[in-house]
């Protein structure tokens, strides 16, 4: 078993090491699409300017950056399998002049920081491609001193985000892909809203508080295309079987399902997170 999680863990830093090019490219966009999920994580955690912080699955930096201009008097340790990723947020930081903030590649369920180092934590976003689910809260729990909060966001049900599953369901569509295993890593896996309540409650956590929130992604049907293409592993991934031909009629579905969503052209994709939060 612990040889299957070190296999996942070593290919999912080598994919987000191949894809943080294109992570660093549409950064600008992800950043703020992904904003109110961070926002709402920054709320949950009530933070005071002297906290230590923890940002896990940190990818390009946020919700962390944001943080470290929170605890100005505190520090954020930001986290993530990927240096490449973290090269990114190590280069925005620099940018907005934020001093306060540094970065570590690791594993989340072998945290390297002694028990009750931080005052708060937060992670967007990485708990639906984490192995070992238990493993990491308990990890989570160890590090985070007695009554500190943990702050999440995961992805909710594919039919309540438009935004991701108009590609990946034409795909697996055309090209009659079997679905992944219910507990394998993926995007709708903490889809459930009392799966990750009921992972809380199991690690320990208390004070545990669940809610949605949605967003959208509005570009045009073209800019949409270019981007999942550059930073979506499991679309790339599905494709690279496809021939041109294949490829090609996966695009035009695409558009057409977009542009008979929206007949006006004003193109909002929908997407909707739950986040959940509770105390050590």
């Amino acid at each position: 078993m612990a040889g299957d999680l070190n296999d996942i863990v070593n290919q999912q830093r080598e994919s987000w090491d191949k894809f943080s090019t294109g992570w660093k490219k549409w950064d600008p966009v992800t950043m703020q699409f992904l904003k109110p999920f961070g926002d709402e994580i920054i709320q949950r955690l009530a933070l005071k300017n002297d906290y230590t912080v923890l940002d896990v699955a940190s990818g390009t930096g946020e919700p962390g950056l944001s943080i470290a201009g929170i605890v100005d008097k505190g520090k954020v340790i930001a986290i993530d399998l990927s240096e490449k990723m973290l090269a990114t947020a190590q280069e925005n930081a620099a940018n907005r002049n934020i001093t306060n903030y540094k970065t570590k590649t690791g594993d989340v369920t072998k945290l390297p920081f002694p028990d009750q180092t931080f005052d708060a934590m937060s992670c967007r976003m990485g708990f639906m491609f984490f192995p070992d689910i238990a493993a990491t809260l308990n990890e989570m729990r160890r590090v985070l001193k007695p009554g500190a909060r943990l702050a999440i966001s995961v992805w909710s049900s594919p039919d309540k985000n438009f935004w991701v599953t108009v590609t990946m369901g034409t795909i697996s569509q055309l090209m009659d892909l079997s679905p992944p295993p219910a507990a394998a890593p993926g995007m709708f896996r903490c889809a459930k809203p009392e799966f990750m309540v009921n992972q809380f409650e199991k690690a320990g956590f208390k004070n545990i508080s669940a809610s949605e929130l949605g967003t959208t992604l509005s570009l045009d049907a073209e800019t949409y295309w270019e981007m999942t293409t550059e930073v979506g592993a499991p679309i790339v991934a599905a494709m690279s079987n496809a021939d041109a031909a294949m490829k090609e009629k996966i695009k035009n579905d695409v558009f057409r399902k977009i542009h008979e969503k929206f007949p006006d052209g004003n193109i909002n994709m929908q997407a909707t997170a739950i986040l959940i939060s509770g105390d050590a």
